[in-house]
């Protein structure tokens, strides 16, 4: 059973606001960063695959690290399977778990050293990850020491099936949903000709399964039969109703998982690809009061080949760097309020087309796509079914070309037509490709790390293996002056009584009675990113209304979460208060109570009205410069937590 906590605040300050939407280059990961996620309001947890990495751990090659934000720096962190293309999410107690991965491997990424199996690898000493569940339990202190655990044996915890490249979905319950995956394979998940679109002669996993598992054994989705090739990683998020919307290949359902009932939705206009390996950009929009919490969700470019094009496990059948990325966007809301069909409807397109671009959801409304090229696809490979040697490869291992250097950000509240902007935003350097990675960090900046479109380790190619990471700092670090809101609960429930936030007037400027009426809540979770997405990634605007004190107080009455944890499952968070654009730091919170199983709810926070100052000179005076602060859990539940995990593993 999964222990409730709570967390306890500390402040730390930090480092001064830095130049907007500038990129800084801030050290080494140690791995390439194929996998990462935000683990505590200082630490990120990274993930590569299992490969020739130079750093060394217990005598062999390193496969993961702890990153310390504030301090830029990376710690070892030692695993025993190989998690390459795992699934990630976080748990109702604020641990993440990763499923699945590939099999041992050796130098080249395959078994042809001496010794080596698809069970254990004696070189690279890592064992068979198809089946693992890892458990990382996330700390602020020394990441190999109490309190601090990761739960990652050959032996321990699996599940049923082996999954490679597999779905990974959140419920209102805290269990997680798992589905399909490789069993083995490579490219896209089909052989050619395609004769078992169901089993591809035991290389695909057609099921689905839970964790915590039930009684129920796994069964077989028929959708992703009928997604048969260009199903790997398929995209899903769970709508109010309780039903999921899946997307994979150019089908989209709607999915009852307790019936496994399958409800198809319009198919992808233009059979544009956004699931791996095409790899599209796909995410949430902000869920807010205004919308009446309704999801609507946006994919952007991807890419379109002919169906044969694709070719099956081994390459593709065309030299896909020749071939454009997509620079289309769309939109769908699955469950219209209005009882309306639902219906993909075209949005303003990307600034430059782009595959494994990434959205990453800002604590302002926005969304900023990072990372991609604007040719071929995500993936690797020595060779296509027209350049049939690995000399004539022109980019090395990488099946795309033309790095994206320069972000953009996607306003979702804007006409259309001027929803993208790049204005003041600079460019990357660095080729961000196949397994990179970025996310949203506690101050509002984003990490972005990896890139790695090579079967083991290869620091001298077109595109290489890459260990440098970045911080990218979004246009409000303009501000000299951040929100500094106090006494911020360390949980929060589905419904209930509302709960005061205190804004300083020290923390904004301008005149009170508008800065209250220009605040927002914002409530985040990064999610796990890998391979163009982040699992798991919500934004919600809590409601609120204020009262402004005549000395410029700000008292934020903010509401609960709706009290339906199928808008945003329970778990881990950062909560921002946003004034005029400018938000503040997130501070860690806890949704929910803790425990996998069904979440208390309570009628909808009832708000009082909002009540004007009556001094027409009061105002904030921005006297707090713009630091970043940390929110930690106290070192004592810590402990209990990690005791806790250990023995519902044992």
């Amino acid at each position: 059973m999964l222990l409730t906590w709570l967390t306890l605040g500390l402040a730390v300050p930090s480092v001064l606001a830095q130049k907007p939407g500038s990129f800084v280059v801030v050290g080494d990961t140690l791995v390439s960063a194929m996998m990462m996620f935000v683990g505590s309001s200082d630490k990120v947890y990274i993930l590569d695959k299992v490969e020739g990495n130079a750093h060394q751990i217990n005598g062999h090659s390193l496969y993961a690290s702890v990153w310390d934000i504030a301090s830029r720096t990376a710690t070892p962190l030692d695993v025993q399977t190989n998690a390459f293309c795992a699934a990630g999410m976080h748990l109702p107690n604020a641990s993440f778990a990763l499923f699945g991965g590939n099999s041992a491997v050796g130098p080249g990424g395959d078994n042809s050293a001496p010794g080596s199996t698809t069970a254990f690898d004696p070189t690279y000493q890592v064992y068979d990850g198809r089946r693992a569940i890892r458990i990382f339990t996330p700390c602020e202190g020394d990441v190999n020491s109490s309190p601090c655990s990761h739960y990652d044996s050959a032996n321990g915890t699996q599940m049923a099936k082996s999954r490679w490249y597999p779905a990974a979905e959140p419920l209102a319950n805290g269990t997680v949903v798992l589905i399909g995956g490789f069993v083995a394979g490579g490219y896209i998940n089909r052989n050619t000709p395609n004769t078992d679109p169901t089993y591809e002669g035991g290389a695909a996993e057609p099921t689905y399964e839970f964790f915590p598992p039930g009684s129920q054994p796994p069964q077989i989705m028929n959708f992703m039969v009928k997604t048969s090739g260009l199903n790997s990683y398929a995209l899903t998020y769970l709508m109010p109703s309780g039903k999921m919307f899946v997307q994979a290949n150019y089908s989209t359902i709607l999915w009852d998982y307790d019936t496994n009932v399958e409800t198809p939705l319009p198919d992808m206009p233009g059979q544009i690809i956004r699931v791996y390996p095409a790899s599209g950009a796909n995410a949430m929009l902000p869920l807010t009061p205004a919308n009446n919490y309704t999801p609507t969700i946006i994919f952007c470019g991807g890419q379109f080949m002919e169906d044969d094009w694709w070719g099956n496990y081994s390459y593709p059948a065309v030299d896909t760097w020749n071939v454009p990325a997509s620079q289309a966007c769309h939109r769908i809301t699955p469950e219209p309020m209005d009882g309306s069909a639902p219906a993909y409807v075209q949005d303003d397109n990307l600034p430059i087309r782009r595959t494994m671009g990434q959205l990453i959801a800002l604590p302002d409304g926005t969304l900023l796509v990072i990372n991609g090229a604007s040719n071929g696809t995500a993936g690797y490979a020595q060779r296509t079914g027209t350049t049939t040697t690995f000399g004539g490869m022109p980019f090395g291992e990488s099946l795309a070309t033309g790095a994206v250097g320069q972000p953009a950000i996607y306003n979702p509240n804007a006409p259309a037509g001027s929803r993208w902007s790049t204005a003041g935003l600079s460019s990357s350097n660095i080729a961000r490709l196949y397994h990179s990675s970025a996310l949203l960090l506690p101050d509002g900046s984003v990490m972005i790390a990896g890139s790695n479109p090579n079967v083991d380790v290869n620091v001298t190619t077109v595109y290489p293996t890459t260990y440098t990471a970045e911080y990218f700092y979004p246009p409000y670090f303009s501000a000299k002056t951040r929100p500094s809101p106090q006494n911020i609960p360390q949980t929060l429930s589905y419904g209930g009584n509302f709960f005061d936030i205190t804004v300083p007037s020290s923390s904004y400027t301008g005149n009170a009675n508008d800065a209250a009426g220009n605040t927002t809540v914002w409530l985040i979770r990064q999610g796990f990113t890998t391979h163009a997405m982040n699992m798991g990634q919500r934004i919600m605007q809590l409601n609120n209304t204020f009262t402004v004190r005549n000395d410029g107080t700000i008292i934020l009455h903010t509401a609960q979460l709706p009290p339906s944890p199928n808008l945003f499952q329970p778990g881990p968070a950062f909560l921002f208060v946003t004034i005029g654009g400018i938000p503040s730091n997130g501070t860690y919170v806890l949704v929910g109570n803790g425990q996998v199983g069904t979440q208390p709810t309570a009628p909808a926070s009832v708000l009082p009205p909002s009540v004007r100052s009556t001094n027409g000179s009061s105002k904030g005076t921005g006297k707090n410069s713009a630091t970043l602060a940390h929110v930690g859990i106290g070192s004592t539940l810590r402990l209990l937590l990690a005791a806790a995990m250990t023995l519902a593993l044992s």
